[in-house]
């Protein structure tokens, strides 16, 4: 399941109110998964969902702080991050794709 979170993070691109950008995301560019209310994904303030993603653990994918809008992240089975793809990386790429599958496949 694809879940969108807006952030108004990254150079204040998303000052608009949780309807606007639901209904933004909708209008441009066909956005039918679930939309979560705006939250903070960096730095002071991060919720504790994006804190667990950006931590990093051991033997799984690679942590940090998160550079910019778009970030994208496999969760696997295990509820831990199987995969990450920074914003220029298309969702449709096969790396994604690939991940997505390995991470369906996993027991």
């Amino acid at each position: 399941m694809v879940l969108g979170f807006p952030s108004n993070d990254f150079g204040n691109q998303e000052p608009g109110t949780n309807e606007q950008i639901a209904e933004f995301c909708s209008a441009n560019y066909g956005v039918q998964f679930p939309m979560f209310a705006k939250v903070k994904v960096k730095g002071g303030g991060k919720i504790p969902f994006f804190q667990a993603l950006t931590e990093g653990r051991e033997g799984k994918a690679a942590g940090g702080e998160i550079g910019w809008n778009f970030e994208k992240f496999v969760i696997g089975r295990d509820g831990y991050l199987a995969a990450r793809f920074r914003t220029r990386e298309d969702p449709k790429s096969e790396p994604v794709v690939e991940a997505i599958r390995t991470a369906l496949a996993a027991r």
